[in-house]
């Protein structure tokens, strides 16, 4: 029974793993989705050239290849997860980890794995390219450094240059990972038997030396672009955005930490050693085991808004309105204000807003996050384009391209607003850029199709809506980084003889809730629409400022049936429970009337816009 024990932490190993393979792109795949549509690797050597101008951006080249597999979420997965395997069967190599405590080598994979599931909105703001699996490969050529000094032959002058040797060469390539390898290298001497006092004194002095000295020599004479602030620290995250969110470095100092307590307590163990207290030890395994994973669904970041926005824009890119609809209705609790727009531009792709825009929960929560997201990073370049804002569009894409870093995203969008514009050369350039990468060459060569054929362009059903909302002026200004409330005052100031487009003035009125700058717009509407039926929503909105102001006359409108009677109902329940507070109205009445203008009108007024 004994020798069967010794192999739990083995199989607690495997299964661990395991489970991570199934659930990450399970639970995660249109999170995963997204980071590689906000990462960008391409198969030239220019690109590999541009990540070598700072140091660790050896890391950076790499991660950002591996991070482009996350294309398929399962096979991303799957890389992250060998990576995670390779680097446990290393680090209990280099620091001759016996089978029986194997199990402790889950504490850096879960410290890897919360630094990747715990981001949240903080994957639109990360500069460091890769980031998924920057640490993880960093960590593991580390170790792999430490094993290659451990098995060095005992001749101490040849451990010390490789310790030399390795600052120069590793720093440039891996940075702070290059760095935490060589003083790993320097605490491991004081444990290694074959080496005396002053040796290993020698080793530790070389290793605390060239850690000082390399990143400076390099910052001289090389990346002298670098923040000198910041030479000891490239290749890890800067969670700064206004102000320094230090949690999130939580996970890279255990890391850290972790491989130092090993260098300092290595010693020469034997594969094979005798298991005593074997269920005691299981036991102690099985509670390590059940605490990482405490740790992890702690720390996993399930805010559902996120999440909703996330497959929501899946749902946008793959042309699935229906579902970004689904998505919204499935929410459960107050919405985000991108929430909102992504909904209402499915609504009005499907020819519905005007009827159903009120049939979904509104609200205004803040985004989740500690730093002060605004929408225009999270949907704003999406919503510009999609409703024919195409300057402003382009606008975001080049300032978040040179701040952030450039993303497939960006260039996609920036492929489609110049074929929208007519800028076919431009619009050739940044296809032959993705044609450089690996799965977003396929959608690049569609795209070429429509190179000096405006004709197939608009023929495209997916860009009917755009082109119905591009005849207005689509000139540059300032619009504050709040997308909702400029757009929504840019289109109530236009008038127009497309159904389509007028439409969505009446909406912007709509949302203005003032009845003098709803009435022109809606009797415009109503002109173009005469003999069809008028939106439900406009209908309300015209039957509830008919009898607020009385400054028109409605008796002569077509209502619906519903349209009065449902006025009639509410205005008689808020008048009976008027003194309860708007608070407990908004709760207690949306059951009944949440899907009409008059709940929106005099209940959701005021919504924070962010």
């Amino acid at each position: 029974m004994k020798q069967h024990l010794k192999y739990v932490p083995l199989a607690i190993i495997i299964a661990s793993l395991a489970t991570i393979l199934v659930c990450l792109p399970l639970l995660e795949s249109h999170y995963l989705w997204k980071v590689q549509e906000l990462n960008l690797f391409m198969h030239t050597g220019e690109f590999f050239r541009q990540q070598m101008v700072v140091a660790g951006g050896c890391l950076s080249w790499i991660g950002t290849f591996f991070t482009e597999f996350f294309y398929y979420p399962w096979c991303g997965t799957a890389l992250l997860v060998g990576w995670w395997a390779l680097l446990i069967f290393l680090t209990a190599c280099a620091f001759r980890i016996p089978l029986k405590a194997l199990s402790l080598l889950l504490i850096p994979v879960v410290a890897l794995l919360v630094s990747d599931v715990d981001l949240g909105y903080w994957i639109y703001y990360l500069k460091l390219k890769g980031y998924f699996f920057v640490g993880t490969i960093g960590t593991t050529m580390a170790v792999a450094l430490v094993w290659v000094y451990r098995c060095i032959t005992p001749k101490y002058f040849v451990r010390i240059a490789f310790i030399i040797v390795t600052a120069f060469v590793a720093y440039p390539l891996m940075g702070f990972y290059g760095l935490l390898a060589v003083l790993m290298m320097g605490i491991i001497s004081w444990r290694l038997e074959d080496m005396n006092t002053t040796q290993k004194v020698i080793s530790l002095l070389a290793a605390l030396l060239t850690i000082i000295a390399v990143p400076l020599i390099f910052y001289r004479w090389v990346y002298y672009q670098t923040n000198i602030h910041d030479i000891y620290t490239t290749a890890l995250p800067l969670f700064e955005y206004g102000k320094h969110c230090y949690g999130y470095d939580v996970p890279f100092i255990v890391l850290s930490v972790f491989f130092l307590i090993l260098a300092a307590t290595y010693r020469h163990r034997k594969w094979n050693d005798e298991v005593r207290k074997c269920w005691l030890w299981t036991v102690m395994q099985v509670a390590l085991v059940a605490g990482l994973v405490g740790i992890v669904v702690l720390y996993w970041y399930r805010d559902q808004n996120f999440h909703k926005e996330l497959a929501m824009q899946h749902c946008i890119e793959d042309d699935n309105w229906e579902g970004v609809l689904a998505e919204a209705a499935s929410l459960d609790g107050e919405p985000t204000r991108s929430i909102i727009m992504l909904k209402n531009l499915a609504l009005a792709n499907l020819g519905r807003q005007g009827d159903e825009m009120y049939h979904y929960r509104g609200g205004s929560k803040i985004f989740n996050a500690p730093i002060p997201v605004q929408t225009t990073q999270v949907s704003g370049k999406l919503i510009y384009y999609h409703y024919g804002m195409l300057n402003f569009c382009y606008r975001w894409c080049l300032e978040d391209g040179v701040e952030m870093g450039w993303r497939a995203e960006f260039l996609k969008y920036l492929t489609r607003c110049a074929l929208l514009n007519g800028e076919h050369q431009v619009a050739q350039k940044y296809i032959n850029v993705l044609k450089k990468t690996t799965f977003h060459k396929e959608w690049a060569q569609q795209q070429e199709k429509f190179i000096g054929n405006m004709k197939l362009l608009r023929e495209d059903k997916r860009n009917d809506f755009i082109f119905r909302l591009m005849g207005y002026d689509d000139s540059l200004n300032s619009d504050n980084s709040n997308i909702e409330q400029f757009l929504m005052h840019h289109l109530v100031n236009i008038i127009s003889d497309d159904p389509v487009l007028q439409e969505q003035v009446v909406i912007a009125g709509l949302w203005m809730k003032d009845i003098q700058t709803f009435w022109p717009r809606f009797f415009k509407y109503a002109e173009l629409m005469k003999g069809k039926h008028i939106p439900v929503h406009f209908q309300e909105a015209a039957y509830l400022y008919g009898n607020l102001e009385h400054q028109v006359d409605i008796s002569h409108m077509p209502f619906d049936e519903a349209v009065p009677r449902t006025f009639q109902a509410f205005m008689a329940k808020a008048q009976q429970y008027g003194n309860l507070g708007e608070d407990w109205l908004r709760e207690n009445l949306y059951n009944e009337f949440g899907h009409t203008f008059y709940y929106e009108y005099f209940l959701m007024r005021d919504q924070k816009l962010y």
